[in-house]
């Protein structure tokens, strides 16, 4: 996406949402649109402040929920209290390394006949959406003697 293109799209989300276009926020939105890694907080950080050399990590943070509030940025929250983030918005699947923590897009979807067939076995529940994500190994990860039984 060209620099002009991914300021314009910021400044628009950030305006509709009642907040300011930043420097800091379009360095971490730039970054973020530019890559598919799902890095870290830690990881932006890292990768802006060579752009931006005064930002701090707290700015990044701040700077990536801002984002995430706007819908340009989606929080993937883990039960270790971990989270990556990812830029890209049209809908996918992402697979998750259960050893280094890497994530990967998954190419294609799940057909809605199948989530409808599903959502209809919840009794007395009502989807409004729903996220797929694979655990496992990637191939650096994959343990001795190939990866175990796949659990639901």
């Amino acid at each position: 996406m060209l620099r002009e293109n991914t300021d314009l799209q910021l400044r628009r989300a950030l305006q509709s949402s009642g907040q300011r276009f930043t420097e800091q926020r379009a360095a971490v939105y730039r970054y973020l649109a530019s890559t598919d890694i799902h890095p870290t907080a830690d990881e932006v950080f890292l990768a802006v402040r060579s752009d931006l050399d005064g930002i701090s990590l707290a700015t990044v943070y701040k700077s990536l929920e801002t984002l995430v509030g706007c819908g340009l940025a989606v929080k993937l929250s883990y039960s270790d209290s971990s989270a990556r983030y990812d830029g890209r918005m049209d809908p996918h699947y992402h697979s998750r390394c259960l050893a280094c923590g890497s994530v990967t897009d998954i190419p294609g979807e799940v057909a809605g006949s199948e989530i409808q067939s599903l959502s209809g076995k919840a009794t007395g529940f009502q989807v409004i959406g729903y996220s797929l994500e694979l655990t496992g190994y990637c191939t650096t990860c994959v343990p001795e003697g190939g990866p175990g039984p796949i659990h639901a």
